[in-house]
């Protein structure tokens, strides 16, 4: 059986094991959390290095790309420098992707109208593969970068703004700790509402689904949620507030969709490649042979039938 390790700086509380095969192989997916510990995330990592099929970053990344250009994460660059033996990845690949093609097949089967649809992506340089599919779609998009990277309750427009400012910041962001710009530990337990204007003006609400929950409304009447890494309670919550339709890039496995980066540690143990070996057009062929398509779960009722 193939092991897929994810080592989140996120809550053990959302710690999940469960199988599934694909292409006649078993893989045993797994997610452990370490509480934003970043010695326990090292001393995990480490410790499986040679011993698990591939080791997934979660609640986190290896760094951000823009516009052709790489920012890596200073804190997490130096733990997986250290690995020698087993391929890390942080979900990057399937991001830009998979991602993208999630956007195409959502129009394509007439499940959201882009061209119409108001979409609120709460962090397009976490989501660089899909912010580009819906610039070329959506004329009523709203970007919201500056809310949750930076504080300012400034929306963007238009990715392009963001070519501006990402070689002026991100080369700053980089080398601050991760926890600063992402909620890890018990921080992902605790929802604050704000930016409530962008929500409600929302059709769909896009994203990392720990950004989206951290400033989650009371209500989200009617909303599609495009995202991944959902548990059951996670569902549960969505479905309270009113959220119709909930798509995510990976499928359910055992009630709970992983993240990018355990998707992307089976699709690089199937190709047997490092994931800087591998091109977008291989992972959408991948996806294509294992008949992979976006999973759509209807939380409310008069939405559409639920699509795996």
């Amino acid at each position: 059986m193939r092991h897929i390790l994810s080592v989140s700086l996120g809550s053990s509380k959302r710690d999940k094991m469960a199988t599934t095969t694909i292409l006649g192989e078993e893989f045993e997916l797994e997610r452990r959390g370490t509480d934003g510990d970043l010695g326990e995330f090292r001393r995990v990592m480490l410790e499986n290095d040679g011993k698990v099929d591939a080791l997934c970053v979660g609640g986190a990344n290896l760094g951000l790309h823009w516009n052709g250009r790489y920012y890596p994460f200073r804190d997490i660059q130096r733990i997986v420098r250290r690995l020698k033996h087993t391929p890390v990845v942080d979900g990057s690949g399937v991001k830009n992707s998979l991602e993208p093609e999630t956007v195409r097949l959502l129009q394509e089967q007439g499940v959201v109208d882009f061209t119409t649809a108001r979409v609120f992506l709460v962090c397009a340089t976490d989501r660089f593969g899909m912010a580009g599919a819906l610039e070329k779609r959506c004329p009523q998009l709203v970007l919201g970068d500056l809310m949750f990277n930076v504080g300012l309750g400034i929306p963007l427009r238009t990715p392009r703004p963001i070519n501006i400012i990402a070689p002026l910041v991100l080369p700053i962001l980089r080398r601050t700790p991760f926890k600063w710009l992402y909620p890890t530990g018990e921080k992902q337990d605790t929802i604050k509402p704000k930016y409530e204007r962008y929500y409600q003006w929302a059709d769909v609400i896009a994203g990392d689904f720990l950004l989206i929950r951290k400033h989650l409304p009371e209500r989200l009447d009617g909303k599609i949620i495009i995202t991944n890494t959902t548990t059951n309670a996670d569902v549960a919550l969505l479905r309270e507030r009113g959220v119709r339709l909930l798509v995510s890039t990976s499928p359910v496995v055992e009630g709970r969709t992983f993240g990018t980066n355990v998707l992307e540690g089976i699709f690089v143990t199937l190709l047997g490649r490092s994931p800087d070996q591998i091109s977008t057009e291989e992972y959408l062929e991948l996806a294509q042979r294992i008949g992979w398509a976006p999973t759509i779960r209807a939380l409310s009722a008069g939405a559409a039938p639920e699509r795996e």
